[in-house]
């Protein structure tokens, strides 16, 4: 039997087998992002802060997951440009590809095989119920595809291919992780005990929820772009962004509560400024009232845009740099996918088993 590290370019040796299996005894994580958009600053608080201390303490399985993509972009010129940009990306906010499987969507055919067996448990009728999915027809009426309609269920199968329990999700996912769960369930209560149910994760803090900045919603990887900090944005554009971003006239009584694009100015200050900087700012705004404003949202905002442009740079140089090494940006999926189809090998034996498909 070859060992599995020879398969990923490590050396075998019992000392990294030995890793390997330690691996495979921690709980299987797992998380997808569409190469739909650039990466931005709230995916970075809000997803990938995270991840990088999941890979030290959970098996994981991060992907781009560009099948995912084509219900909504079926333009493909650019998709595998996207695709290395979004690697390089994560490897760049902190993701080690020796420490977890980060791999392309497509490169995993297991995923396909497994999507095909959940499509006869998944019914037209809650397929059509699912938010995304009215939202997706409401955008785009002259696109509404078949892989629109069974969107959650390639979702479920890329989740339950590597029998992952803990599945990092937003609010607006919360919906697709419960359908893998019944899906999983569904195919336990007909062909066996095969598939675990995967459950939403975080680390038990309250989320960081970035605005953009003109306050209208969450920050996007592809809509309101100039209201987005992006972590590929030049300094001249983010100092540009954040001199636009939305203020007033300031508070009308001391201690007022904030507006939401006021707090989310403090919120971003808070992340990437020094606690001393935000505190001034606080007082500040905290002593303020009509006729004696004493907040500045002028001087805040320089402050704030020098501040990001330091916090982001060195991830964008970074990414820049991965992104330019082509050959650098195989082997790291070549490995991933490596690690990802022997997961997902090992749930087909049994889900192939279960159903009676075994192999001749």
């Amino acid at each position: 039997m070859q060992c599995y590290y020879k398969a990923v370019f490590r050396p075998c040796n019992k000392l990294n087998c030995i890793a390997y299996l330690r691996a495979m005894a921690k709980e299987v994580v797992l998380s997808g992002i569409r190469p739909t958009g650039f990466l931005h600053l709230g995916n970075y608080f809000g997803a990938m802060r995270n991840y990088v201390r999941m890979q030290d303490e959970y098996n994981c399985y991060f992907f781009v997951a560009n099948w995912h993509s084509l219900t909504t972009h079926p333009d493909t010129k650019e998709l595998r440009n996207s695709v290395n940009r979004v690697v390089a990306e994560n490897i760049a906010c902190g993701l080690d590809p020796e420490k977890v499987a980060l791999y392309v969507q497509s490169d995993v055919p297991e995923i396909a095989e497994l999507y095909l067996y959940l499509n006869t448990m998944a019914y037209k009728g809650e397929l059509e119920k699912t938010t995304t999915f009215k939202e997706k027809v409401r955008l785009n009426p002259d696109n509404v595809n078949a892989g629109l309609l069974t969107y959650p269920v390639l979702m479920a199968a890329d989740i339950l291919i590597h029998r992952a329990v803990k599945v990092p999700v937003g609010k607006d996912q919360e919906q697709h992780l419960e359908m893998a769960r019944n899906f999983a369930d569904r195919f336990n209560h007909r062909y066996g005990n095969v598939l675990p149910l995967p459950q939403a994760f975080n680390y038990g803090g309250e989320l960081v929820k970035i605005l953009s900045l003109d306050g209208n919603g969450k920050m996007s990887k592809s809509e309101n772009q100039m209201n987005t900090l992006y972590l590929a944005d030049t300094d001249e554009l983010i100092g540009k962004k954040i001199m636009k971003a939305k203020t007033d006239q300031g508070p009308s009584t001391p201690n007022s509560a904030k507006p939401d694009y006021i707090e989310n100015l403090f919120t971003l200050m808070r992340l990437v400024s020094g606690a001393d900087v935000v505190g001034k700012f606080e007082d500040d705004f905290n002593a303020s009232s009509e006729g004696h404003c004493i907040i500045r949202y002028g001087d805040m905002k320089k402050q704030l845009a020098a501040d990001m442009i330091e916090f982001i740079k060195p991830i964008r140089a970074k990414a820049a740099d991965i992104q330019e090494n082509k050959d650098l940006l195989h082997k790291i999926t070549r490995q991933g996918a490596e690690k990802a189809r022997a997961s997902a090998s090992e749930t087909l034996k049994l889900v192939r088993s279960a159903i009676g498909m075994n192999e001749s």
